[in-house]
């Protein structure tokens, strides 16, 4: 690849650390600038193992401090900047929507503007060669999808939660700086991510973390609303080749092809786990129907074509063996769990679930 510099933005939380060891595993030559505010789910353990890798270099700070995004654009000049920084929980977006406003549109517009005036040549209306703003969104940005169809590129945007909303106000944001100034950008949209460092606010994490302790397993509604699970690891892998070889200004969806109900996933986690442990009190007994989430959307599928037929990217981990992979990695990391789940989390879990 050459000698690149990436400033990843939220690289503490689940999807952006896991990009960060990715992206250091694969290429010994690459510098990555990693800019996280440390809000409770961005978490420094995360990338406690690459503490001393000279290519690795953190900064703590906000996306939306102007300041210091200009002073780290100045002084790291980055190739690509890479924007996973965001509130991402659809409940907390019900609870808080301002601060999904503050964080993921006023964020994001403030990368790019930053950007524009470090890349942008005013007078000569050129921008320097090399860059490029590549935003991480959600599926969620195009709303629900009936029982048969796949959203596309082409989808209209439609929105139905706070958090949604947000990631489509920023998409919008991205594309037109790309319409109005040149602005050289590509935006990612995926499905349910799963796997390593995922706070357990979602449902994977919580599902393995309630279950060790024979805690209830709560499930919005009857549990049939169907995601499409992408293993991470896939998800860092399109991620890298939208941002070396994605056309400019190009949206990509990027799907796991591993379409499965919310209720599925929570019974095949019990099943695993029961087995694993040999834990006959991990059971379905365990499962209990909560009132569903306000708007909540009943169901998400993603056609991947275009970013297969354009850079030669598929999903390599199907669910069966992303699950396994997952759930081995949070029964060898119980430290981790515990830290994460202390405190304020017990706080947020009730008032998510107690009396619902």
């Amino acid at each position: 690849m050459g000698m690149k510099t990436f400033l990843v933005t939220g690289c503490a939380g689940f999807i952006g650390s896991n990009f960060v060891h990715y992206m250091l595993d694969k290429y010994p030559d690459v510098r990555l600038v990693n800019l996280d505010k440390l809000t409770y789910a961005g978490n420094l353990e995360n990338l406690a193992d690459l503490e001393g890798d000279a290519r690795h270099t953190f900064v703590q700070g906000d996306i939306g401090d102007a300041a210091l995004v200009a002073e780290l654009l100045k002084t790291c000049d980055p190739d690509c900047v890479i924007n996973f920084a965001a509130e991402s929980h659809v409940d907390r977006s019900i609870k808080n929507p301002e601060l999904f406003v503050q964080n993921n549109v006023e964020g994001t517009v403030n990368l790019l503007q930053r950007c524009k005036d470090a890349w942008y040549d005013a007078g000569a209306k050129t921008w320097k060669t090399g860059k490029k703003f590549l935003q991480v969104s959600t599926d969620e940005v195009y709303g629900a999808l009936g029982p048969e169809g796949y959203f596309t590129e082409s989808t209209p945007l439609c929105p139905h939660s706070p958090y949604s909303a947000s990631k489509a106000s920023a998409d919008l944001f991205v594309m037109a700086f790309h319409d109005t100034y040149g602005m050289p950008v590509n935006i990612t949209r995926c499905s349910n991510n799963y796997g390593p460092y995922q706070f357990p606010e979602k449902l994977i994490p919580l599902l393995i973390n309630n279950a060790k302790q024979h805690k209830t397993l709560p499930v919005y509604g009857d549990g049939m609303q169907v995601r499409d699970w992408l293993y991470v690891m896939d998800h860092c892998k399109a991620i890298d080749m939208v941002a070396r070889a994605g056309k400019v200004g190009e949206v990509y969806n990027i799907g796991g092809h591993n379409e499965r109900p919310n209720l599925f996933i929570v019974k095949t986690v019990i099943a695993q786990l029961r087995e694993r442990l040999g834990d006959e009190a991990i059971s379905e007994a365990l499962i209990t129907h909560v009132t569903d989430r306000l708007g909540h959307d009943r169901r998400y599928g993603i056609d991947p074509t275009k970013i297969k037929n354009d850079l030669g990217w598929y999903p390599e981990t199907p669910f069966e063996k992303g699950i396994v992979l997952t759930i081995d990695w949070y029964l060898g990391h119980e430290d981790w769990m515990a830290h994460v789940t202390s405190g304020d989390y017990q706080k947020y879990y009730e008032q998510m679930y107690k009396n619902r």
